[in-house]
């Protein structure tokens, strides 16, 4: 008679799989909780202790590490003396391993819980059940996810057992399983030990959803998700409207909603091929974006907008009007949302902005390896370490404006230049080969408007040649890191030109 071993923390049709196994002619091996749920819907087992002679102990640290448990999963039965090992020593052969792991990851997102908490919900012995049993695939099948119930048992049902394919289709689920979740655990104990650079990175993320494509329609992709995302993420906004997002549309709403989270006023933030064409702030979110549309009322078209407020219709008949692919907001009044989703082709996603916390790690991807960086999330904002280095100093109106402009630099493709005023953008000039293209590029698009306003730079001037195209346009302010050997040539020509010039002493380079 076949034997089967089921032990899972989520029961999720655990008690319908066993049935349909014993009605199969297995006989089923149980533990703990499971054993109960199982008994209590008449499904008869036979406990652990039994086979093993040896009681549960330590709180159930241990009950399945044991030579005749481990012995009927490892056990080779092509080999005879292997076989003859199991017969020595009254090892039954078990060849079905249903088993899903104690809830480590669920554990230790709960607010306020303790290291003891977490640790005690390792799982040793599931994982090592899961190993055995994978291990020994050729023989042995094993299950670690409810949504392989079915498949199992029509195929017993069909042939009386499984087929090779898919017992080594499931050994494979199982050791990305146990992985994922040793990934999850390696990272929680490396966080919780302060170490800062590891000799290796352990990273996991699940399967979210197949892509049409990638960047191009050459390129297949998949979206994964990180297991421990934030609320305040792409990965967690619920889609209220409109088709799947596509490769492009997930780096794009990424990088608009990075954008929308350094500001804590009412913004709108517009974004075209991961650089903002237009932000703007003011007093009511439908100010804001009237501001952000008037920044580039050409590039937003096809973009995505983020506002930091709930839509309101008198918003919604305004992203109406454009083409855009996505917009992105905590919520939509009832009648914006019905305004809005009379647009096909338009995406509408709700986003929990209380959580839109800084910090974190950022993974890039290089031929052969992987490169780790913290996120760049220096709090420096009209900070003690800013200088006003030029014999003009800046006005109350223009430091507003440079804090606002400083804040939009630094998610601007490098050499990354903006023009604005305190309310809203006026002129990007982004990924230039030469910081004076940036510059030039930025004062074209603001036209007129550069006239009185302030420069950013996300990286210092290598000579003076920017500033001198910045004054002959009328620009009064510039904030810049600051740090090259030439900084004295851009401080003497701002000073030549009446231009108050901030240093901030930090870089904000974005490859």
């Amino acid at each position: 008679m076949k034997r089967a071993l089921i032990s899972v923390s989520d029961k999720t049709n655990v008690v319908a799989f066993a049935q349909a196994l014993v009605q199969n002619g297995v006989e089923i091996i149980s533990t703990g909780g499971t054993k109960k749920v199982l008994e209590e819907a008449g499904v008869s087992t036979i406990s652990i202790e039994s086979v093993t002679g040896f009681p549960e102990m330590m709180d159930g640290r241990v009950k399945t590490l044991h030579p005749l448990i481990h012995g009927g999963l490892l056990g080779r039965r092509d080999l005879d003396r292997h076989m003859e090992a199991m017969a020595a020593h009254d090892i039954t052969p078990i060849d079905y391993v249903c088993v899903n792991l104690y809830p480590f990851k669920e554990t230790i997102t709960k607010a306020d819980v303790t290291p003891e908490e977490a640790i005690e919900q390792i799982d040793i012995g599931g994982p090592s059940m899961l190993r055995s049993a994978a291990k020994n695939f050729a023989a042995v099948t094993v299950v670690v996810d409810a949504a392989d119930y079915t498949k199992v048992i029509e195929e017993i049902a069909e042939n009386g057992e499984t087929t090779l394919e898919t017992r080594q289709a499931l050994a494979a689920k199982v050791f990305r399983h146990t992985a994922s979740y040793d990934a999850l655990i390696a990272d929680y104990l490396t966080d919780l030990s302060g170490e800062e650079d590891p000799e290796s990175v352990t990273v996991t993320y699940t399967k979210k959803q197949a892509l049409r494509y990638g960047e191009n329609s050459h390129q297949s992709a998949v979206f994964y998700e990180d297991p421990m995302a934030g609320a305040y993420s792409i990965a967690k906004a619920t889609q209220l409207h409109g088709k799947a997002l596509s490769y492009n549309n997930i780096k794009d709403a990424d990088a608009a909603i990075r954008m929308a989270r350094e500001f804590t006023e009412p913004v709108a933030v517009a974004v075209k091929h991961m650089n903002p064409c237009g932000i703007g702030t003011g007093e009511t979110i439908e100010q804001a974006f009237d501001r952000a549309y008037e920044a580039d009322s050409i590039s937003i078209f096809g973009g995505i907008v983020v506002l930091n407020r709930e839509v309101s219709l008198e918003v919604a008949e305004k992203l109406h009007k454009i083409f855009l692919e996505i917009v992105i907001a905590p919520s939509f009044s009832k009648e914006a949302l019905e305004r809005l989703s009379t647009k096909k082709n338009i995406r509408l996603l709700a986003l929990d902005f209380t959580e839109a916390a800084s910090g974190g790690k950022e993974l890039v991807s290089v031929l052969g390896g992987l490169m780790v960086q913290d996120q760049d999330w220096i709090d420096n904002v009209d900070q003690p370490e800013w200088k006003v280095v030029t014999k003009t100093q800046p006005t109350a109106e223009q430091m507003e404006a440079m804090v606002f402009n400083w804040k939009v630099v630094k998610h601007v493709k490098s050499n990354a230049i903006v023009v604005g005023n305190r309310e809203r953008t006026l002129g990007i000039g982004a990924g230039q080969m030469n910081r004076v293209g940036a510059v030039k590029i930025a004062i074209e698009q603001a036209a007129d408007q550069a006239s009185g306003a302030v420069l950013a730079s996300d990286a210092f001037f290598p000579m003076d040649d920017s500033v001198a195209y910045a004054a002959e346009h009328g620009i009064k302010a510039i904030i810049q890191p600051g740090g090259s050997i030439k900084d004295q040539a851009s401080i003497d020509k701002a000073d030549e030109n009446g231009i108050a010039m901030v240093l901030t002493g930090t870089r904000h380079f974005r490859h």
